[in-house]
């Protein structure tokens, strides 16, 4: 076989998974219920997050929170201070994609 096939998990569940973790990219699936998200953090690449399912409540930089609905797709910036957080009570699915992979 020449393609190497991943699963996500389909689940309401809390879950990060590391679905692809290589020297090309970092691809994670994250699901998220109302009020859980990750802890505030700089990006350690650029980031690419697509919004499955859900909507995403970010707080970029000192901005306000911005929100998402299923089907977009941001492009955050390299050491860009990030909040990410499922604010609503539909579940939240992202598929994150880190480019180039984050060095360290």
């Amino acid at each position: 076989m020449i393609e190497k096939e991943y699963q996500l998990s389909k689940s309401n569940e809390k879950a990060i998974e590391k679905v692809i973790f290589d020297e090309n990219l970092h691809y994670l699936h994250m699901i998220f219920s109302k009020g859980e998200g990750l802890p505030a953090h700089l990006s350690n690449s650029n980031v690419y997050m697509t919004v499955i399912r859900g909507k995403l409540s970010i707080g970029l930089e000192e901005q306000e929170i911005h929100e998402y609905g299923t089907g977009t797709l941001l492009k955050i910036p390299f050491q860009t201070k990030m909040n990410v957080r499922n604010m609503h009570d539909e579940t939240l699915e992202l598929i994150v994609v880190k480019a180039p992979v984050p060095k360290g």
